[in-house]
């Protein structure tokens, strides 16, 4: 693959900017949209957002060792940039750090992977990245840089040349995924599932599928769908793809098939997975069917990348979840926090509830349950639904913190069966992390899980601080 070198006339030329000045054979050091970041050589792109307009810190970012900016043609000439930086003017900066990012894309030259889904999608990537890296240099979304602002500046990463870049597509209205994927241009393209993330958003589970599948436009005949055969939304939007398609999951005929599953609780998962290179037993300490079904997809990945089957077996084994996304930590007294606070909807929580159900080693089971946000006016439904479901889990202790909906599903559980004595409502995790704390004993098995509004992550953090 190519490295590429970025050259202020280049840049213009790739956005289809004017340069107003600055010399055209300026080297550039990196891309960059917060000023605060800037290092000397960056160029500095002002993007107006809904509560800061770039514009207003290109002196900052001058100042700070940028060589200039792209901006705004409408912003005049009181833009104070000196007079021998570089001023790039655009009709729209966000749109020219797109075409940038696209324009770097294609002149590296490097295989690109792109990944959609309602759930999973990080725990993909980083399996996906993890398994390629055994053969291939690799580069992928950095944290949450997924998004029409992050995955440009993901992308700009491209510019060292690596074989492959993986990199997650967020979303949370129609059309999203249809400008990151014209961005990225991907080779291959990841469907891990349709569910009811950001139904807030979206008429009907349908709208959210059609929504994801923006994933298969403008694909070539060479180009590989990789989607979930257990996923009837996604196999039915799935012959549209222009390309080769490959499944994964349980179902028969899936390309990568697992069977003889064993959910260990929180030891993680088992399966026998069959695949066009073989059949092998895998192990991997992830959580859930949700993971493994992310593992087969990157297993499916891996494969049509010819990264060799045992390769991948030994990988699966050794991974660990990201960062608080289902995270185990053992702590001390016995303690074990199943930290997956970095999000949360009713399908994902069944899943965290299912491992939960399945484990039984735990002195007893406490579950800290956030409020789910974006659901809209399925909020209240879906809440209670996920309270009935939390009573069947086998819980000693439930917490549920937030909003109107959080208490909906405390008292859906109480009606579903557990003892009103063991079933809290608490209006913020700040309040709820000292109870918590206070309630878990030795032994038990605490699971602290809800959307990131909600900040279950303090919940967590207040555990781990005080068993450890």
């Amino acid at each position: 693959m190519s490295a590429v070198r970025l050259t202020v006339g280049w840049v213009a030329a790739a956005v289809a900017g004017r340069l107003v000045s600055g010399d055209a054979e300026q080297v550039i050091g990196n891309i960059a949209t917060d000023s605060r970041s800037m290092q000397a050589g960056d160029l500095f792109v002002a993007i107006r957002g809904p509560r800061f307009d770039g514009h207003g810190f290109v002196s900052d970012a001058v100042a700070r060792g940028a060589i200039g900016a792209i901006v705004a043609a409408d912003v005049g000439a009181d833009l104070k940039v000196g007079p021998s930086a570089v001023r790039i003017e655009v009709g729209d900066t966000v749109v020219a750090l797109q075409d940038l990012a696209h324009a770097v894309r294609e002149a590296a030259g490097s295989k690109v992977i792109a990944i959609t889904g309602s759930a999973g999608k990080t725990t993909t990537k980083e399996t996906i990245a993890d398994f390629l890296s055994a053969t291939y240099r690799v580069v992928k979304n950095k944290g949450n840089l997924n998004n029409h602002i992050g995955l440009p500046l993901s992308l700009m990463q491209l510019r060292d040349g690596p074989d492959v870049a993986v990199m997650e597509l967020g979303m949370n209205h129609a059309g999203e995924i249809s400008t990151l994927v014209a961005i990225a241009d991907p080779d291959v393209r990841v469907w891990t599932n349709v569910g009811d993330a950001h139904v807030g958003f979206f008429a009907s589970p349908d709208a959210i599928a059609d929504a994801k599948g923006e994933i298969l436009e403008a694909a070539e005949p060479h180009d590989i769908l990789v989607c979930n055969a257990d996923d009837a939304r996604v196999m039915s939007r799935a012959t549209a793809f222009a390309g080769r398609t490959v499944t994964f999951g349980e179902s028969p005929g899936a390309t990568v098939q697992a069977r003889d599953i064993e959910d260990r609780g929180i030891d993680g998962m088992r399966a026998r997975v069959s695949t066009p290179a073989g059949e092998r037993v895998i192990d991997t300490p992830l959580l859930g069917r949700g993971n493994l079904a992310n593992v087969l997809a990157a297993m499916t990945v891996a494969l049509e990348l010819n990264v060799p089957l045992d390769t991948i077996v030994s990988r699966a084994a050794a991974l660990q979840p990201a960062d608080r996304r289902g995270a185990v930590r053992r702590l001390g007294r016995g303690v074990t926090l199943v930290d997956d606070s970095y999000n949360s909807s009713p399908a994902a929580l069944k899943r965290a509830l299912d491992v939960i159900a399945k484990e039984t080693h735990a002195t007893r089971k406490v579950a800290v349950l956030g409020e789910m946000l974006e659901l809209g006016e399925h909020a209240t439904a879906l809440h209670r639904e996920s309270g009935r479901i939390a009573a069947a889990s086998g819980l000693q202790l439930l917490f549920a913190v937030g909003g109107a909906a959080a208490r909906e599903l405390a008292d859906a559980a109480v009606a579903a069966g557990m003892p009103r004595a063991q079933v809290a409502y608490v209006d913020s995790s700040d309040a709820a992390a000292p109870i918590v704390t206070r309630a878990v004993r030795s032994g038990d098995l605490v699971l602290v899980k809800g959307s990131r509004g909600t900040r279950t992550d303090l919940v967590a953090d207040r555990i781990a601080e005080e068993f450890s």
